[in-house]
């Protein structure tokens, strides 16, 4: 009995190592191949143009209520209560009004967040179908994006199939 479970240990520890052995794990980076698709150039451009129109509508309004607020403050003296509330309010409102057209803009689901999307799912695709080749021509098991990934503290360059994923990406 004991034997058995020597030699099943065995077996077992055995067949571990030779899956492990069969793994192929390589890594990529993904900024640097990005950097040579044209296509990803001319989106981020486009992107940072249409999110600087709308940081500025944002400045511009934000600027308004702040004039807004300074006016107040310089004749809120002078001023009844009922007009102080009602000036007070205004504020409030058109500040309300600046956070919801940023959250509009730049929110988790808003306006650059779903055009970004759309100009770079195209992209990704590409670079998607291009790592997949990649990997099924190295047979590789998994492969790391340095891009994103933290904590590498060591990489064999042999490895390394950034270089292979941009000529894919050129044919």
């Amino acid at each position: 009995m004991n034997m058995k479970k020597i030699a099943l240990t065995l077996c077992l520890a055995f067949a571990a190592f030779i899956g492990t052995q069969a793994q192929n794990v390589c890594y990529i980076d993904t900024e640097e191949i990005l950097a040579t698709v044209p296509d990803y150039q001319k989106v981020q451009d486009q992107l940072n143009k249409l999110a600087d129109t709308y940081r500025t509508t944002i400045e511009t309004d934000l600027e308004a209520v702040d004039k807004l607020y300074k006016d107040y403050q310089s004749k809120k003296a002078n001023l009844s209560a009922s007009e102080r509330q009602r000036l007070e309010e205004e504020i409030i409102s058109k500040e309300k009004a600046v956070k919801t057209k940023q959250s509009t803009y730049f929110g988790e689901d808003g306006v650059m967040a779903t055009k970004s999307e759309e100009l770079l799912a195209p992209i990704k695709e590409k670079l998607q179908k291009a790592i997949d080749a990649v990997a099924y021509q190295y047979n590789c098991s998994m492969i790391i994006d340095l891009a994103i990934t933290t904590g590498i503290v060591y990489r064999d360059d042999r490895y390394d199939l950034t270089d292979e994923v941009i000529q894919y990406l050129k044919k």
